[in-house]
């Protein structure tokens, strides 16, 4: 994976690096502050960002919802040394995938990263999904009225005006959800 770390502590920071890229990952970037968080991310699109919660500038909670909202990186983690509920709370609302607290135990790390990881793809797998569902049901349901029109402006069958439509989609080299806009914009005539 290609990793950002953001943490305000240096030291921090270079363990983290060293956990990573033991592992194998490619730490892409680093940051100090959370305003280079979303900067590192924008350059990079990084598959996984481990954030820190209190950074200067720019606190981590902050940044990780600009991040989720520019969809700049795959997965984001908080690292913090706060369990307060407060923060577990704001972290939820941020839609971070993964939240730990410091100090950090490799054996305990890695496989919670590879879980948020995992997760985090899988939520964006069914969320697509999810968006081409509503676009396809979008599209039938443009067609259906349409084709509605058709059959009683034109006396057509059902049949005949899904072929009428599918017809012309096919002729005019563009989508039947078009060629329905068309038809019902003209009211069809």
């Amino acid at each position: 994976m290609q990793v950002v770390i953001a943490d305000d502590e240096p030291i921090t920071r270079m363990d983290l690096k060293e956990i990573l890229e033991k592992e194998g990952h490619q730490v892409v970037a680093e940051a100090a502050d959370g305003f280079d968080a979303i900067e590192c991310c924008r350059n990079c699109h990084p598959d996984l960002v481990v954030m820190d919660v209190k950074m200067p500038l720019l606190d981590g909670i902050t940044a990780s919802k600009v991040i989720a909202e520019e969809n700049l990186a795959e997965t984001v983690v908080l690292l913090t040394a706060y369990c307060d509920r407060e923060f577990i709370e704001e972290a939820k609302e941020a839609k971070v995938s993964g939240y730990f607290v410091k100090p950090v135990e490799e054996r305990t790390f890695l496989p919670g990263l590879e879980i948020a990881v995992d997760r985090s793809r899988e939520m964006k797998k069914l969320q697509k999904e999810c968006q081409d569902m509503t676009k396809r049901l979008e599209s039938r349901a443009v067609v259906e009225q349409a084709k509605g029109l058709i059959m009683n402006k034109r006396g057509m069958t059902e049949q005949e005006a899904y072929d009428y439509i599918r017809n012309i989609s096919r002729m005019k080299n563009i989508s039947m959800k078009k060629v329905a806009e068309i038809i019902l914009m003209g009211r069809g005539k």
